[in-house]
């Protein structure tokens, strides 16, 4: 294996998908984990022999993300990036909030999170060299009816600040990239007057593309940035400068 290697979680669609095609343009071999085997597989083929492999794992479950990276060492002896992208959403008021909805996003989006980081740090530690990218959201600053949503990128953002301490004396770099209104198939589902609206909120009235995500993961994988860690790069269009 020439070529550096980057897990992405959550790699079948969306932003995931994005990051995905810049990466294997950055000339990384890829490894795209997803729950989704259909759209993975499909993902796999486009981008040809010798870019890229489909592994399904669910990132929640303890024992699937200790195999995937049994998986990865015994097959490819390495891991460059990582980029802890999977998560999903159950919003609602919090007063209509369940506590399975409640329990299930904090368990995918935050202990997935933390079960791939904490098998990646032992090895990017051994390593002395590694970069993990944690995808949270604008949203972990607050907005109405994600109670569950913002509080579990809230907590991958503590979880970014406090890996930057512990692996940095190891060459390991841990960065958060928080992206806002993106073009996703989530918000084009949206009805066209309730996607205005929140393009209107935004100090650049335009919506982002998963692509302008990709680049910020692609910038915080590379060697340019050995001397960024712990830190939030929005991707949101001015969005977070506010409170609304």
């Amino acid at each position: 294996m020439n070529k550096k290697v980057v897990i992405i979680t959550g790699s079948a669609k969306g932003i995931g998908k994005a990051i995905s095609q810049r990466m294997v343009e950055e000339e990384y071999f890829v490894l795209l984990v997803d729950v989704d085997k259909k759209n993975g597989q499909v993902l796999e083929a486009a981008f040809g022999d010798g870019n890229a492999k489909f592994i399904p794992a669910n990132i929640s479950n303890e024992n699937d993300v200790a195999e995937l990276f049994r998986f990865v060492m015994d097959n490819y002896g390495r891991i460059d990036v990582l980029v802890n992208n999977a998560g999903i959403i159950r919003d609602h008021i919090i007063w209509k909030m369940t506590v399975d909805d409640f329990d299930e996003v904090i368990r995918v989006n935050l202990r997935g999170t933390w079960l791939m980081c904490r098998e990646a740090a032992k090895i990017m530690r051994k390593q002395k060299n590694g970069r993990i990218i944690n995808i949270a959201s604008r949203a972990w600053l607050g907005n109405a009816g994600q109670s569950n949503y913002a509080a579990s990128k809230a907590g991958i953002v503590g979880l970014t600040r406090v890996l930057a301490l512990e692996l940095g004396k190891y060459n390991v770099f841990v960065n958060t990239v928080a992206p806002g209104l993106i073009d996703t198939p989530l918000t084009q589902a949206l009805p066209d007057d309730v996607k205005q609206k929140l393009i209107d909120t935004q100090p650049t009235k335009s919506i982002g593309k998963p692509e302008d995500v990709a680049h910020a993961v692609a910038f915080l994988s590379s060697d340019r940035t050995r001397f960024i860690t712990g830190q939030i790069l929005y991707v949101d269009g001015g969005k977070s400068v506010g409170a609304a």
